[in-house]
């Protein structure tokens, strides 16, 4: 069974910037699609981003695009997420997803197979 393990989160004040990382095991990182997701205290999980392995091909929600950056090291099995710019809103639990095949809207949650358990981002004002 695949694992996702997130890690870098943090408490930061807004205007500052954390780098997220998610660790992939007992999968193959090629042709698959990662992706990460957030979910604010008392709100519905959000799809920030995602990336295809193969092509490096990228997507972002509207609200995080032009201040994050999501990325990959194939030689580490590893997925990152730069935030910068970092305002109160993006205070949230923020999980790696990944799907072989994504047949849905990127930005479904139920678009996604595995999720990892999370890691928090707190950014104060």
């Amino acid at each position: 069974q695949g694992q996702l393990v997130e890690s870098g989160g943090r408490s930061v004040q807004a205007g500052g910037s954390l780098r997220l990382s998610c660790v992939v095991s007992g999968y193959t990182f090629s042709s698959r699609t990662m992706g990460w997701f957030r979910q604010p205290p008392g709100k519905e999980r959000e799809a920030v981003a995602r990336i295809y392995t193969d092509n490096n091909a990228t997507r972002y929600s509207d609200s995080v695009k032009g201040r994050f950056t999501i990325s990959q090291d194939n030689a580490k099995n590893t997925v990152y997420l730069q935030m910068n710019s970092l305002k109160p809103e993006d205070t949230a639990m923020y999980y790696c997803v990944t799907n072989l095949i994504v047949t849905r809207p990127w930005l479904q949650a139920g678009a996604w197979g595995t999720w990892g358990q999370g890691t928090q981002v707190t950014v104060s004002s």
